[in-house]
């Protein structure tokens, strides 16, 4: 690819779409940001402060300090750290600062995979490919609840699938950049799908594009 090709992987959590986009990025060697690390490293920066997670100029300013290069997804993993971002996610003047960060990525040859819940619709409404990619709360939550015991840890399916549907619940109904798919996107339902067919989904829309524009 000699230009900025770009893109755009919006869903709610769970769904698949983090594991999708490295794949991805991988495979036609593309840069990779999860932009919800962008929200995350913001939440983390007013708990490590001990700062009320409403202070919205608190919120600016660690907006304005995040460094996409030195996003610690080890760190910025924790669930805590995910309850606070989706939080601190509604303020618009937060979300317009690392917007332009994120749009800035996007521009970096020789482009990018952003995933996210406003890829599609307002970090790059012009991506050249745009996934939607969903399943339903219970499948998620199993996934989720699977991934923890993997790891050793202990868990309630119930409290995760009610922590999902709380989220969800923010996400798609904050007034700036609601989660919805864009309208041009292509739908990926992965709640009967496993990773690799879902990636071998997304590579057959990817491929179909780049066919259609080397022959422009």
């Amino acid at each position: 690819m000699t230009h900025v090709f770009t893109i755009a992987i919006d869903g709610p959590a769970g769904a698949g779409k983090g594991t999708l986009a490295r794949r991805l990025a991988d495979h036609y060697r593309l840069n990779l940001l999860d932009t919800g690390l962008t929200y995350r490293a913001v939440a983390h920066a007013l708990l490590r402060l001990g700062l009320p997670l409403d202070n919205v100029s608190a919120a600016e300013t660690a907006a304005r300090q995040v460094d996409l290069a030195k996003l610690d997804r080890a760190v910025l993993s924790a669930h805590a750290v995910g309850e606070a971002a989706s939080k601190v996610a509604v303020f618009p003047t937060v979300r317009r600062i690392l917007v332009e960060k994120q749009r800035d990525f996007a521009r970096t040859p020789p482009g990018a995979v952003l995933d996210g819940r406003d890829i599609g619709t307002v970090v790059c409404p012009d991506a050249d490919i745009k996934l939607y990619v969903t399943a339903s709360a219970e499948v998620r939550a199993k996934r989720r609840l699977a991934e923890i015991e993997s790891i050793g840890g202990t868990a309630n399916f119930a409290e995760i699938l009610a922590d999902i549907q709380r989220r969800d619940e923010r996400d798609m109904g904050r007034a700036d950049s609601p989660l919805k798919p864009a309208a041009d996107a292509h739908l990926l339902d992965t709640s009967e799908m496993a990773i690799e067919a879902a990636f071998l989904a997304a590579m057959s829309v990817i491929d179909d594009v780049l066919a259609k524009k080397n022959k422009a």
